[in-house]
């Protein structure tokens, strides 16, 4: 049998992230690397798995860098979704942490696992079959959903289908208990497919799958993976507010739902997260940031690709405050990890080289608030003159 089917009980636990953040600082983990989020100590970098292919060599490296991550202390939170290479990327991850928890290296409630659901995707362990067939044979012909449950991008938020997509997840990854599942780029799937008030329908019987699973301890957080729609201007048919997705929240599992983070895409040059105000507040006339809004409701915020899949590396940013980090990578982490309302970026890293070079940033002090102020008004100079 393999690693990734034996199932890890447990989940991340306030002690168990708290043994994992002791040991890291005695690696020479900086102190400010960890945030402390839900009572757990998260590490302020993350790592994705989204890039790669199907081949057998993306999964030893994968599987390797995950590996890496964790036993040098720099890494805690691993995030990957159903439909990333085709499931391969959960099947690795599970592997990595069955190998950690064997080696002794860490245990289950050291670590925060993140996935998502809601595209469809085949079995790349089963590659010579076609989406298109993978989706009749497992889903049309057992009636969990039909053709009009799927957006043109391949998006479903059939309850049925969620349910489906968790299970599948917990098996993929060899695990008991999912930390945290978003609902993957929902909005931005179906704005222009159904009107507003349909999607907030459907978002509440995905919400009301999310509790149920996490009452019988198969998930403990949920949230939103998304693009652009928290970014986007008020008056576009592609905005979505915060205030009202908590308030479907609420409204399914009362005050003390499960519905804590969000992900969305932040980096040197797309700031709009933290530098655009377009976010409606209780008892405030002022709109705010989408950081801004999700600290005052209490969501916690994870951001996605703060290299660009590496567009940015050659971005020259010239600061005092990154002289002595020593890649670019290293530098471009820095500014988004050091980011107000920002627990941490994930980073896509497969090659022993790019992992090495990343966690470095895991080493030093994040910027102050000073420091960071600074920093954000270069690159807001940056961007200018690029444009």
């Amino acid at each position: 049998m393999s690693l990734a089917k034996k199932f890890q009980a447990g989940f991340a636990t306030s002690s168990g992230t708290t043994n994992f953040r002791n040991l890291a600082l005695r690696k020479g983990a900086h102190e400010s690397h960890f945030k402390h989020v839900e009572d757990l100590y998260l590490s302020s970098l993350g790592m994705g798995t989204y890039l790669g292919n199907l081949s057998s060599q993306d999964d030893m490296n994968l599987e390797s860098s995950i590996y890496s991550s964790v036993k040098e202390g720099s890494i805690n939170v691993i995030d990957t979704a159903i439909n990333y290479r085709s499931m391969l990327s959960e099947k690795c991850i599970g592997r990595a942490i069955g190998r950690l928890i064997e080696d002794e290296i860490a245990k289950r409630d050291e670590l925060f696992i993140c996935t998502k659901n809601g595209y469809f995707t085949n079995d790349g362990d089963y590659a010579h079959i076609d989406i298109d067939s993978y989706l009749k044979l497992m889903y049309f012909d057992q009636n969990i959903i039909d053709s009009d449950d799927i957006s043109p991008s391949y998006n479903i938020m059939n309850p049925n289908y969620i349910s489906n997509c968790i299970d599948r997840s917990l098996c993929n990854m060899g695990l008991d208990t999912i930390d945290l599942v978003y609902v993957h780029n929902s909005f931005e799937s179906w704005f222009d497919q159904v009107d507003r008030p349909t999607f907030y329908e459907m978002l509440y019987s995905v919400f009301e799958v999310y509790e149920s699973f996490r009452k019988i301890g198969k998930l403990r957080y949920y949230g939103m993976a998304t693009w652009n729609c928290f970014t986007a201007q008020k008056n576009c048919t592609n905005y979505l507010s915060l205030k009202e997705v908590i308030k479907i929240a609420n409204d399914v599992g009362g005050e003390g739902n499960g519905f804590k983070f969000i992900q969305l895409p932040y980096n040197s040059f797309m700031t709009e997260p933290y530098t655009f105000k377009n976010q409606g507040i209780d008892k405030s006339s002022q709109d705010v940031s989408i950081l801004e809004a999700a600290k005052h409701y209490g969501i916690h915020v994870f951001t996605s690709i703060p290299l660009f899949q590496g567009k940015l590396l050659d971005l020259k940013i010239d600061d005092e405050s990154l002289i002595n980090l020593p890649y670019a990578s290293t530098k471009l982490l820095q500014f988004v990890r050091s980011t107000p309302g920002v627990v941490a970026p994930l980073v896509g890293q497969k090659s022993l080289n790019h992992t090495n070079q990343n966690i470095v940033v895991s080493k030093y002090p994040q910027l102050t608030n000073e420091e960071f102020t600074s920093l954000l008004g270069r690159v807001e100079s940056l961007k200018k003159q690029n444009n």
